[in-house]
């Protein structure tokens, strides 16, 4: 866990933001994150996940996943106490779980008391993540489901089930939940965020000091970056439909923008940008289908409800159409185009009658006394043009005070009116969040495998099930090891249920034949014999079986052919590795020689006496001796 100077952010905001601190400083909270208590993340030996700082002196707390340590709040003092009180933790690799951590903290709406306003949610960290597929490493395979798991002291309790998001499961959450994150990490993990801030719509990246010393300037430049620029986006469109922008952002020029977005960067206080959005349809609808229009950051949309007119000639007018309040517009493809000085649907009305009293008594309620249109229109003509997601005939209704799910209104599978979600055929709950659907549940055995029960088109498993249809269990058989030997039996009358076959096997249909399954289809299992059996599990119902099983094919007896060849290789390398010993030596030997030989012949030896040398051996001539030998 990434140690940061939060005290820094709470003494610094307030002078460094003015203006702004009723946005940052009144609603802080706060949450932290380490990583997934499993190897190879953290070290799972007991002392170390009670201390997993490296000296024993450092105060340190056990690793978790994700904590959720304070929602939000407008008491400073709470968010300093509660700050100054957290301890690092630490983990085994470099990627951290934060990814785990922003999920949560934009699912789990209730718990971090997020307000219906703009959003900011600060991430530091000094490393990079883990994403979708790193928790295989630990044993985890069931990808992240995308709902609240946070227990009652605020834990991630399931980080030990759900593997990581992915980078498009976080963007997804977090702009349907309307979050803008600010990433403040330190410089060697900074390019990694900046690709990851191209990917998630409304970011901003941040280099954050080893001390966290400039915290407070590095969230002030990334929410000025955010809340200068304007993005307009519009929900999918269905097929045949393009939609394309205009934008004019504070000056006379008009600009095309993308094909998926409105966009205006730089934007000033006070200033006023406009969009034009587009729509072109290239067919037919076959039913009206609602589009929403919002603006990233902000928690209001726009809904505009898309008809094509595809039954009628426009290039057929009928003027002064006595359709049109008897002749005052003239009727064009089904539409009154309403003479000067007339308005209204139907041309009814004259502007010069707009705020008469009669008129407006038709944008009141009964008693008379309220605003007009419940204050959420204009009167015209007596009747009530609702602004927004208002709606009825007074505009009494709110089109968005309904039920959310992860975020979205009426989990886009429904429609709002007078705030209740009127949901769509396939689709129930408060907020249509449940699907009425089953394909998800079904399974071979029925829903569920009969070991749950299928609620909004997801199992709930019952004890000691699991699996997306509540197939697996420990210890339990798979399909191909429960039918195998009566696979056996009723198709060749051998193995360990030849004897009792009919009996035991009464539950099964058992068909042999040849048969076309892709390789992944079969079960392939191999007898006591040496006999493959390979056979395919069609339905398990009722307890009714049905199994295909394949002409037996005998397997080659390879056991001699192995045992020779083994042997053989190991003779071989024995004889191998004595060839290269004796080689070596040699080589070796002959270096040796021809150098000794070298150093002799170079030698060049000289005898010498020692001149302190004096020999044992006295010779003295007779001088007598010699004179007589010479007479």
């Amino acid at each position: 866990m990434y140690q940061l100077k939060f005290t820094t952010l709470i003494v610094g905001l307030n002078p460094l933001l003015p203006g702004e601190d009723s946005f940052l400083l009144t609603v802080p909270g706060f949450g932290s994150f380490v990583d997934k208590t499993v190897l190879p993340f953290v070290n799972t030996i007991p002392s170390k996940l009670q201390h997993p700082c490296p000296s024993r002196l450092e105060k340190c707390q056990p690793p978790f996943s994700f904590r959720h340590v304070l929602p939000l709040t407008d008491n400073a003092s709470a968010f300093e106490y509660k700050v100054e009180q957290q301890s690092v933790s630490g983990n085994l690799d470099s990627p951290e779980g934060g990814f785990d951590a922003i999920l949560q903290a934009a699912l789990c709406q209730e718990q971090i008391g997020w307000r219906n306003v703009s959003r900011l949610l600060v991430f530091t960290s000094d490393d990079i993540f883990h994403t979708a597929g790193d928790g295989k490493l630990g044993g985890i395979f069931m990808p992240s489901d995308g709902h609240c798991h946070l227990d009652a002291n605020g834990f991630y309790s399931r980080s030990r089930d759900f593997d990581y998001p992915s980078v498009g499961q976080v963007a997804h959450v977090l702009s349907a939940a309307n979050i803008q994150p600010i990433f403040a990490v330190t410089s060697p993990a900074l390019p990694v965020y900046k690709e990851l801030s191209k990917l998630i719509p409304k970011s901003a990246v941040g280099e954050l000091s080893e001390d966290s010393s400039n915290v407070v300037q590095l969230i002030m430049d990334a929410y000025n970056r955010l809340s200068s620029t304007v993005t307009l986006e519009h929900s999918p469109p269905p097929p045949g439909i393009h939609i394309s922008y205009e934008s004019q952002c504070g000056s006379s020029e008009i600009r095309e923008g993308k094909d998926d977005q409105g966009q205006c960067s730089q934007v000033q206080i006070n200033q006023t940008v406009s969009f034009w959005v587009n729509i072109h349809a290239t067919s037919c609808l076959p039913t009206p289908h609602l589009l929403k229009l919002r603006v990233l950051g902000f928690s209001e949309e726009v809904s505009v409800e898309l008809h094509t007119l595809c039954d009628c000639n426009c290039s057929d007018v009928q003027l002064q159409a006595p359709h049109c309040s008897h002749g005052q517009g003239d009727l064009q493809c089904g539409v009154c185009s309403c003479a000067p000085g007339r308005v209204g649907r139907l041309c009814e009305c004259s502007e010069a009658e707009l705020s008469s009293p009669d008129l407006e008594a038709g944008c009141r309620a009964p008693n008379g006394t309220g605003p007009l249109c419940s204050g959420k229109g204009q009167c015209w003509c007596g009747r009530c043009s609702c602004n927004g997601q208002s709606s009825g005939d007074l505009c009494e209704c709110d089109n968005a005070s309904c039920e959310r799910h992860e975020g979205i209104l009426c989990a886009g599978f429904g429609q709002c009116r007078c705030g209740v979600c009127h949901c769509d055929a396939n689709h129930t709950g408060q907020a249509c969040e449940c699907s009425k659907e089953t394909s998800r549940c079904e399974s071979p055995r029925g829903l569920c495998s009969g070991h749950g029960s299928c609620r909004c088109n997801q199992c709930q498993c019952l004890e000691g099930y699991y699996g997306a249809t509540c197939d697996q269990c420990p210890g339990c058989k798979t399909a191909c090891e429960r039918h195998r030997d009566c696979a056996e039996c009723g198709a060749f009358k051998t193995g360990p249920l030849a004897s009792n076959c009919s009996l035991a096997c009464a539950h099964a249909n058992v068909t042999v034949g040849p048969m076309s399954v892709p390789d992944d289809g079969w079960c392939k299992e191999r007898s006591v014999d040496n006999q493959l059996l390979f056979f395919v599990v069609e339905s398990e119902a009722e307890g009714k079986v049905v199994l295909r099983v394949k002409s037996r094919e005998r397997g080659a007896d390879h056991t001699q052919a192995i045992v020779l060849g083994c042997t053989g290789g190991i003779v071989a390398v024995g004889l191998l590795l004595v060839l290269a010993y004796r080689l070596t030596v040699e080589i070796y030997d002959r270096r040796e020689y021809n150098r000794f030989e070298k150093e002799r012949k170079q030698l060049n030896w000289n005898q010498k006496d020692n001149p302190l040398y004096r020999s044992a051996v006295t010779t003295t001539i007779n001088p007598r001796f010699q004179n007589e030998n010479l007479q």
